[in-house]
């Protein structure tokens, strides 16, 4: 059991300190296009638009309220600085535009590289009343290349009304960066070609450099160690590789994939294989929708070994020391080789943690009692294998309310149990189907674009206005969801729509977590197959039930707090000591411009990253952290830049 106190964190409140989002303001819907102008227009428009913001940064006198409406955003990812950006209203894009420092614009293209990509109508708002162009975007920078993405929407006060191509302007911009000129990705036309043809004397086979390099043998020295070899840091490890970047992967379990494996029974993912993709190597087309634990942890492993990532289990970090003036880590491993416990030390410049979303199981260890229980199984959620066979009958009481308590809950149903689930505040509920048919449709699906594309489409929308589209989004999702919702209600059951009724992913990103994607455990709680007891803490836990904080008690065989987990800080005090994370800043929520706090950006201390986040996350933010690595190490970027 954990040994510090933990406060259990309400479901409904964000993280500490973090900025609540001001939802955007949306544009008035103006007259749509004629059917006749739906194709000629827009790529004439876009242009147009381009050709004068390029003038913009080429120094001519456009004045930003002929480009941006008033309520405007531009969203950047260390195109304009070595940061990621959401800059709001015409003085603060001015102010970028005029002042930024190092990854500067240069100029803007549109991208025609596919259909998909031309210039198009798109709906500016989640119902379609207001229409704009969308315009899939090339970006060069002094420094590198990238995408973006404009939509455009028509200012009636900028047009006469003769003509329908007048008064177009930004409501949103997105730029991203993706390579870094002279050091870009080692794959498709730059592939290594995989043997040096020619009488070599004494050269080694693939083979003998794969395992020399995995080993970590002379000159092969990691410039990055990551903690945790799963999705963040297998993702991480991946884009490092193309970019040449010496990396290795630690982690404390036997295999790759173990994070997952060893974790509950019948945990399946619950989004779906579109929107899970990892970097370079897609799911084949015969994947499944929602993928099993155990395949994922099989791919996992399949992956690593793919992309050549090299990766030590079974190795933890003893010591991990920071030199400043060297601007380089001395750290301690004991690590197995060949069955045999082994001590090495490393020096990379460059330490990420990639350990998991968030950080160590918030236990409730405060709670009295704890040690007087004398049941069968009293555990955290993260040590929960799976109900014990031929145990028909016996309670199992389940603390907390989201993904893991379901899924656990569903599980010992299955097997027979008794089960209560215990809610102490509200949870976010929404179906599978109606998570993929509403949010992610034409976007992350089987008719969808390229998931790349899907990205920028995705990404593109600065989180304001994300939070404005998922108020309507969700009141359609709980349209569709009404009756189970009704169902949960009526069994005592409270459900919530996230912060300001922003739905699961504003939740996920605010709060990170207080949400449950169904896949069946509501109709069980719907039908009374599933108990629940709401709105109570628990006061102790005795030998064979828990108190509640109200007096009443409950008769537990097995208890298991599916309670969460702490900020990703406290895993860093734990591994690194009390120095580091004291100076790191705190993880997740948003800062004051709306962009995820800390994650997979400078954390505070040179040399020292997080990285985490689903699979989806990983895939897109690991090649923005590569890119900030690789810049340091090619001397494009220091650590105290802007």
């Amino acid at each position: 059991m954990a040994t510090a106190a933990v406060q259990i964190p309400p479901s409904n409140h964000g993280i500490s300190g973090s900025h609540m989002l001001v939802q955007a303001r949306l544009p008035e819907a103006v007259p749509k296009l004629k059917h006749s102008d739906i194709d000629v227009l827009p790529p004439r428009i876009a242009a147009d638009w381009v050709d004068n913001f390029n003038k913009l940064l080429e120094g001519v006198n456009i004045a930003i309220d002929k480009l941006f409406i008033e309520d405007s955003y531009w969203r950047d990812l260390l195109c304009s600085t070595w940061d990621f950006h959401t800059y709001q209203g015409h003085s603060k894009i001015t102010s970028a535009l005029k002042d930024n420092q190092g990854c500067r614009l240069t100029s803007l293209e549109i991208d025609a590289s596919s259909d998909r990509k031309e210039p198009s109508v798109c709906p500016i708002d989640f119902n379609g009343t207001v229409q704009g162009i969308q315009a899939f975007l090339t970006v060069k920078t002094t420094i590198g290349r990238g995408r973006g993405l404009v939509r455009l929407v028509q200012d009636l006060k900028e047009a006469s009304g003769q003509t329908p191509s007048e008064g177009w302007k930004a409501f949103t911009l997105f730029t991203c960066l993706e390579e870094l000129t002279g050091h870009e990705e080692s794959t498709g036309t730059r592939r290594p070609t995989g043997v040096d043809h020619g009488a070599h004397p004494g050269r080694l086979n693939w083979q003998q450099r794969r395992d020399a390099e995995a080993n970590c043998e002379p000159p092969f020295s990691p410039t990055v160690v990551i903690i945790g070899a799963g999705q963040g840091g297998l993702t991480v490890a991946a884009r490092l590789k193309q970019l040449g970047v010496p990396t290795l992967i630690v982690d404390r379990n036997g295999r790759i994939g173990d994070n997952w494996r060893n974790r509950y029974h019948q945990l399946v993912l619950h989004d779906s294989v579109w929107y899970d993709h990892m970097p370079y190597l897609n799911f084949p087309p015969n994947w499944p929708v929602f993928t099993p634990k155990d395949k994922l942890a099989e791919w996992f492993e399949i992956y690593a070994k793919a992309l050549e990532l090299n990766v030590w289990t079974k190795t933890t970090l003893t010591d991990s020391i920071w030199d400043e003036g060297k601007r380089q880590w001395t750290l301690t491993l004991d690590c197995e080789v060949d069955g045999k416990r082994q001590t090495r030390t490393l020096h990379p410049r460059h330490v990420v943690q990639a350990t998991g979303h968030s950080g160590e199981p918030y236990f409730p260890s405060h709670i009295k009692g704890l040690d007087d229980f004398k049941g069968d199984r009293l555990v955290h959620s993260a040590q929960f294998t799976g109900p014990a066979p031929n145990a028909k009958g016996k309670k199992a009481v389940i603390v907390g309310s989201c993904n893991s308590a379901h899924d656990i809950a569903q599980d010992y149903y299955e097997y027979g149990y008794d089960v209560t689930i215990v809610q102490r505040s509200s949870t976010l509920v929404v179906t599978c189907d109606s998570l993929i048919n509403v949010e992610m449709k034409g976007v992350y699906s089987e008719d969808g674009p390229p998931v790349e594309d899907a990205d920028i489409l995705n990404m593109s929308v600065p989180n304001p206005v994300a939070a404005r589209l998922k108020v309507d989004a969700n009141q359609e999702i709980n349209r569709r969801d009404a009756e189970l919702l009704r169902g949960l209600m009526a069994a005592g059951f409270a459900v919530d729509s996230g912060p300001d009724c922003c739905g699961l992913f504003m939740k996920y990103l605010h709060r990170g977590g207080g949400y449950y994607i169904d896949v069946g455990a509501s109709q069980l709680i719907a039908d009374g197959k599933v108990k629940i007891k709401q709105g109570q803490e628990v006061e102790r836990v005795n030998a064979h039930s828990i108190t509640f904080k109200d007096g009443s008690e409950l008769e537990a065989d097995e208890i298991v707090f599916a309670t969460g987990f702490q900020n990703m800080r406290e895993t860093a005090r734990k591994i690194f000591g009390n120095e580091l994370a004291d100076k790191v800043k705190d993880v997740w929520g948003f800062d004051e411009e709306g962009e995820i706090r800390t994650m997979w950006r400078r954390t505070g201390h040179s040399g020292f990253w997080f990285f985490g986040g689903n699979l989806a996350l990983c895939r897109f933010f690991s090649r923005l952290l590569a890119l900030q690595i690789k810049g340091m190490e090619v001397g494009l970027m220091k650590y105290e830049d802007d």
